[in-house]
């Protein structure tokens, strides 16, 4: 019987509950089975990033362990090349994932460029797109160019409006380096992952 899954894919360097709480009002806005966190093992856009590949994972698997409905994959982990989502989407339907429905979560800002991503109209062939937004922010572009990409190439995004936690890798990375707190930001077993490798200290 096929499944409804989500896809989480990021740097998740490091992962933080911002991550986990638009995960949990995803998978109950769209009722899926399971979501997915697939940390990026060499980001095709971004700058190196700051914990190593097995150590952002490492911190995925204990900030999901706790709940049921989501899982930690190392595919794009174990992978030597770029990741690109097409090649994940792809492996993931070469396996146990082969009848399942897809759902890409992503940042709504990222919808602006999906058709600039590798193999772009295969990948709407495969799997549907949620491109979450935070409330008070005015998204009318994106509105406008997921119509655009539905017209066009026929994909199927669901734009779905989370609650608003400000809260970034890279603020987390900043307080750890100044020695404040992270308390709260991250689950407590990711922040003592954190303290014990002394990660996103300076030097």
């Amino acid at each position: 019987m096929s499944k409804r899954i989500g896809i989480m894919g990021g740097t998740f360097d490091p992962i933080h509950y911002g991550h986990l709480v638009l995960a949990e009002e995803v998978l109950n806005a769209f009722s899926l089975d399971k979501i997915y966190f697939i940390p990026v093992g060499k980001a095709p856009h971004k700058d190196e990033e700051k914990a190593d590949k097995d150590m952002r994972f490492q911190m995925v698997q204990l900030a999901t362990i706790t709940n049921s409905n989501f899982r930690a994959l190392s595919i794009e982990i174990d992978c030597e090349e770029v990741s690109y989502t097409i090649n994940t989407v792809e492996k993931l339907k070469m396996g146990e994932n082969k009848d399942d429905e897809l759902f890409f979560i992503t940042g709504a800002d990222a919808i602006l460029y999906l058709d600039s991503w590798m193999r772009f109209e295969e990948l709407f062939s495969m799997c549907s797109f949620i491109a979450a937004t935070r409330p008070g922010i005015d998204y009318k572009n994106v509105l406008e160019k997921i119509e655009y990409l539905k017209d066009k190439y026929g994909a199927n995004i669901y734009p779905i409006e989370v609650p608003a936690l400000d809260i970034s890798s890279t603020e987390i990375r900043d307080r750890v380096r100044d020695d404040r707190s992270i308390k709260y930001l991250v689950p407590e077993s990711v922040e003592a992952y954190i303290k014990k490798n002394n990660l996103y200290k300076k030097g």
